[in-house]
C-alpha cells in the first residue's frame, strides 16, 4: 500500500470511528471472536459480500451504504453482550444470528423486539435511537449533519439539535434526548 492509500485508510477509519464509535475492524474483529465467527460468515450474516467487508475492514471503504446491514451489526453486538453476560447460549446465538441474517433490523415502526424475549412487546429506547442513528448517518456523514445543524441553529435550534445528537452524537446522549423528548 502506497502513502497515499495508507492516508485514505487512516481517513476511512477516523471516520467510521466519528459514524460508527470506533473503526470497522475493530467492531468486525471484536464480533468475530466474541460470536465464534469467521470473516465469512460475517459477511453472510451481515448480508455484505466478503470483498465489501474486507474493504470496510481495512479502511478502503469509510461507510456502510445500506441502513439495514448497519442495523444488523447493531443486532450483532446486542448477541455478543448477550453471549459475554452468559445471558444466552451458544445455540441460541446461532438461532438469533440466523434470525439477524434475515431481518433487515426492524424498524421504529415496528413495535416488537426482533429476536426479543417471550413478552417483549415495546422497541426499547436504545433501539429506536439506533435505528434513527443509522438511518441518518446512511444518508450523510457526521460532518455534513453537524454542518446542517450549523446552518439551523439560529432560526430552528431544537431541529439543529436533533441532527447533532442523533446525526453526530454518542449512542448515550441521544437516548438521553430521546427519553427528555419523548413524552
Amino acid at each position: 500500500m502506497d502513502a497515499a492509500q495508507q492516508e485514505a485508510a487512516a481517513r476511512a477509519r477516523e471516520l467510521q470511528s466519528q459514524w460508527y464509535g470506533e473503526p470497522l475492524g475493530t467492531l468486525f474483529r471484536r464480533l468475530i471472536d466474541d460470536l465464534g465467527l469467521n470473516q465469512a460468515r460475517l459477511a453472510t450474516v451481515l448480508g455484505l459480500s466478503a470483498p465489501m467487508l474486507s474493504q470496510l475492514m481495512s479502511g478502503q471503504r469509510a461507510k456502510i451504504g445500506n441502513p439495514a446491514v448497519v442495523q444488523r451489526v447493531q443486532a450483532l453486538q446486542e448477541l455478543a453482550g448477550e453471549v459475554a453476560r452468559g445471558d444466552i447460549s451458544a445455540g441460541d446465538a446461532t438461532a438469533r444470528m440466523e434470525e439477524i441474517k434475515r431481518t433487515a433490523g426492524g424498524s421504529v415502526l415496528n413495535n416488537t423486539v426482533q429476536g426479543g424475549a417471550a413478552g417483549a412487546s415495546q422497541t426499547p429506547v436504545k433501539r429506536i435511537v439506533r435505528e434513527i442513528q443509522a438511518l441518518m448517518r446512511s444518508v450523510s456523514d457526521a460532518a455534513d449533519i453537524l454542518d446542517a445543524s450549523a446552518a439551523l441553529a439560529d432560526r430552528h435550534p431544537e431541529l439543529a439539535e436533533f441532527l447533532r445528537v442523533y446525526g453526530a452524537g454518542r449512542t448515550a446522549d441521544a437516548v438521553k434526548h430521546y427519553e427528555e423528548h419523548a413524552n
